[in-house]
């Protein structure tokens, strides 16, 4: 059985598919909570594959936190680079719908090394 810390590249997409119509317009209805919970999860441990290590922390309440990007581990505490956002905000990041750029204020970063996330974005695409 596969670790619930990885995510099938199959499975991310399906997942985000299942929320992409609300993802492209704003006025639909939101996906039940297990299907926005499971497109959450499962983009933010792709990115965390992607871009293995411990340096940043990015924080999508209350479905999930993963720690990424090579460099000094963080261990306890409140880490030094974090990046957190809300959960449409993040998909839209995960899927390249919303540039990081363009996502001020709903988007918030601390530490020097926050802004390498967006070096990894888009993690899956979906059509605009």
């Amino acid at each position: 059985m596969a670790s619930r810390r990885t995510a099938d590249p199959a499975k991310t997409l399906e997942a985000v598919s299942a929320v992409a119509d609300w993802l492209r317009d704003p006025h639909r209805d939101q996906p039940a909570r297990p299907q926005l919970a499971e497109a959450v999860r499962l983009t933010a441990r792709t990115l965390a594959a992607l871009a293995p290590g411990s340096s940043v922390e990015v924080r999508v309440p209350p479905f999930v936190a993963v720690q990424c990007i090579s460099g000094p581990r963080h261990t306890r505490g409140t880490p030094p680079n974090v990046v957190e956002t809300d959960p449409r905000t993040w998909l839209l990041l995960a899927t390249g719908l919303l540039d990081i750029a363009d996502a001020a204020g709903a988007v918030q970063m601390s530490g020097s090394r926050a802004s390498e996330v967006a070096r990894w974005l888009p993690v899956v695409r979906i059509d605009p």
